[in-house]
């Protein structure tokens, strides 16, 4: 099934402690349909110190959200939308606003 959405999407959160704030999104995480929201979803992480963390101690980070849990927002209308799959004349696939019927990319 292919992903909906992408990095560099803004996306708006529809549930959870975060529903209805606004991010772009980081990483996407494929194998398990989540992503990371630019400082949403934020956990704290007890690390040591090591080379790539030389101080160490409590370090917040973003939690992989559920990509059921993301709705894109719309680049038209600003508001959150679904996402459709369209093939085009020469046969490459676009995502298309289903708000807007406007193609997203």
């Amino acid at each position: 099934m292919p992903l909906r959405l992408k990095k560099n999407d803004t996306v708006m959160i529809v549930s959870g402690d975060n529903k209805g704030q606004t991010g772009r999104i980081i990483k996407v995480l494929t194998g398990k349909n989540r992503a990371l929201v630019e400082a949403k979803n934020m956990v704290k992480r007890h690390t040591k110190p090591s080379r790539k963390v030389q101080q160490g101690g409590i370090i917040e980070k973003e939690a992989s959200i559920h990509l059921s849990n993301l709705m894109l927002l719309c680049p038209k209308t600003g508001k959150a939308t679904r996402v459709g799959m369209r093939i085009l004349d020469t046969g490459k696939r676009v995502r298309f606003s289903k708000k807007a019927k406007e193609l997203i990319d």
